[in-house]
């Protein structure tokens, strides 16, 4: 099934096949109001959208990153209620960008499993220039970022060139890792620097896990933060180039 705009859905079978997930799992998420409630079709039967696909993958990277269900659901709430699957996707991404690397080798059939889908070799070419998966020196084996591949793939419907992706990915890199140099710097001089003047005579293990806590609570605003600017200047960039168009 399709909605008006042509956009496909999924029964909660599918979309429980899709994200990697039991069924008991998406109502469990349903009842705690983590998840919209689907549309109801003929039949009674439920249909969920791609929005519902990105958020249970935001919810298990914030599961990954260490929060509980509660602060998971504190931290939906302060999303808006109509952000899209691609808005969501990108809070996925930067989520995740403060995960460690967590790649792993496996063959092509669980690659596949994992994707939700059949994928030739123009489409791991794409996933490779995203970064998403690399080959190995293994045949038929790929060194996949899990954080990475549900997004990749839904980018590989997107009609861009592998060239772009390429430039796009560079440019990404530069000033997230910029962004990245710039905020760890602050937190440094004006968070960390601070506290440890106050509680110079605390042990260095108790110092340690004062930092990782105070870093636990700042990671979920700094993210929703780079997102919103993200948006509005993309929008304007978007509504400049417009205007000269």
């Amino acid at each position: 099934m399709a909605t008006e705009t042509g956009e496909p859905t999924f029964t909660v079978d599918e979309l429980a096949a899709r994200a990697g997930v039991t069924v008991r799992t998406i109502r469990f998420y349903s009842t705690k109001g983590l998840l919209p409630p689907p549309v109801i079709g003929p039949r009674r039967v439920g249909h969920y959208g791609s929005e519902h696909l990105s958020r249970l993958a935001l919810i298990e990277e914030l599961q990954h990153q260490g929060m509980t269900l509660a602060a998971i659901e504190r931290y939906l709430e302060q999303l808006p209620a109509d952000l899209s699957a691609h808005d969501l996707a990108i809070h996925r991404a930067l989520v995740a960008s403060w995960a460690p690397d967590a790649a792993e080798d496996v063959p092509r059939a669980e690659l596949e499993r994992r994707a939700g889908r059949a994928l030739d070799d123009e489409d791991l070419d794409r996933l490779a220039a995203m970064g998403v998966v690399a080959r190995t020196q293994a045949p038929g084996t790929y060194c996949v970022d899990p954080g990475l591949l549900r997004l990749g793939v839904q980018l590989l419907d997107v009609p861009i060139a592998h060239e772009t992706i390429l430039a796009a990915r560079t440019v990404l890199l530069e000033h997230t890792r910029s962004a990245a140099g710039e905020l760890s710097r602050l937190f440094r001089d004006e968070v960390w620097g601070p506290y440890r003047a106050r509680e110079s005579d605390a042990e260095d293990a108790e110092q340690v896990a004062a930092m990782r806590s105070l870093s636990a609570h700042m990671q979920p605003m700094v993210v929703q933060a780079l997102v919103t600017a993200f948006q509005r200047s993309l929008k304007e960039e978007l509504r400049e180039w417009l205007k000269e168009s």
